[in-house]
């Protein structure tokens, strides 16, 4: 099913006299294509929640419309849309047992046991957890709670599934099964489904379209890979990476790009000051190189070898950039000269913040 988005508002008013309403989302934009896997980013408060709680039904826009293929459920009730949520907290009944949870939508649905049975054992099936439908919430680990969560959502067959910060309350190698789960389950049932997550490793790893949110606002809509790769503006290059892009403060003069004294590109912008951001992985170690940085500590992680310079200015904060590990560092040096690759080099205008291009 699609889902089209149009100018979609949804503004809090104050809790005190005189306060100032909250701008949760501000005219929303967005088409999500039959199928597929969309992920809403952003840090806390930057309005992804209350837009998966519109779509679901549980909030009501301030203004703008949701459609649904071609049908408007902007005031549709929740359980009219056809929709399967799935909440960050698992939500599950603890005196049922994990076939009872399941089930439960399709009893409240009134569907006859014997077919009740036999989807909730299908749903169970699908997330694998069709050996444990005798068991209480209680005997669960996190990961299989979650798959109960899951299955209750999936047993309406639903149109269209919404998931709230469905990974957070796990471990890191819980939350890295679970989520290629997720995506595997998604493959398979083909339904639209809409994630939410302030983890950009998570929504990069498995979305086939990313909306990064800041304040209420879409930033950038993308593949991950061509967001990671392409950022419209310094939030978005600052938000997504592991480690985080390196931003310095520099300045164009005539037709270069200095970053303190040290010229390390050339450009055809006007001149201007400007944040120059580099990706850890765009530093390529070179005797001779322009790019100078004063080494605090050297790590080596596997394949990758990390060079963490702390050297503390307006210009050159603290920096990290990685290289392959089989490159030769001199023993002890403090510091190393760097040349940059160009397509992990970006520039931003100081003023807007906008990605010069």
């Amino acid at each position: 099913m699609k889902i089209s988005i149009q100018h979609l508002t949804k503004i809090f008013p104050s809790r005190t006299k005189g306060g100032k309403a909250v701008h949760a989302v501000e005219d929303m934009n967005i088409e999500i294509p039959s199928g597929q896997l969309v992920g809403l980013l952003g840090p806390s408060g930057c309005g992804k929640s209350t837009t998966l709680f519109m779509l679901s039904g549980l909030e009501s826009p301030s203004s703008g419309k949701i459609f649904f293929d071609d049908q408007d459920v902007t005031t549709l009730a929740a359980e009219k849309r056809g929709i399967g949520l799935v909440f960050q907290n698992y939500a599950l009944y603890p005196h049922m047992t994990v076939e009872q949870n399941i089930r439960f939508p399709l009893d409240n649905m009134r569907i006859k046991k014997e077919e009740g049975n036999a989807r909730a054992l299908d749903a169970a099936r699908l997330v694998q957890i069709e050996d444990l439908m005798a068991r209480k919430p209680h005997e669960l680990s996190g990961g299989q709670q979650q798959r109960v969560a899951i299955a209750r959502a999936l047993v309406k067959m639903p149109n269209v599934l919404l998931l709230d910060e469905p990974l957070s309350n796990l471990d890191a190698r819980l939350r890295l099964q679970t989520r290629e789960e997720i995506k595997r389950i998604q493959r398979t049932t083909g339904i639209t489904t809409v994630f939410v997550t302030h983890d950009q490793e998570e929504a990069m790893s498995i979305c086939d379209t990313m909306v990064v949110m800041k304040l209420g606002v879409v930033q950038q809509i993308g593949a991950p890979q061509d967001i990671y790769d392409d950022p419209n503006n310094l939030f978005v290059a600052n938000f997504l990476g592991t480690p985080p892009i390196n931003i310095f403060k520099g300045r164009i003069e005539g037709g270069k790009v200095y970053i303190g004294d040290e010229v390390i590109t050339r450009t055809s912008f006007d001149d201007r000051e400007v944040f120059v951001g580099i990706r850890p992985e765009g530093f390529i170690y070179d005797r001779a190189g322009v790019f100078t940085l004063n080494v605090d500590h050297i790590e080596v992680m596997g394949r990758d070898k990390s060079v963490v310079s702390t050297h503390e200015s307006s210009t050159k904060p603290t920096v990290r950039c990685i290289i392959d590990s089989d490159v030769a560092l001199p023993p002890d040096a403090e510091k190393l000269k760097f040349n940059i690759k160009p397509y992990k080099l970006f520039l931003f205008d100081a003023e807007t913040e906008e990605r010069l291009r």
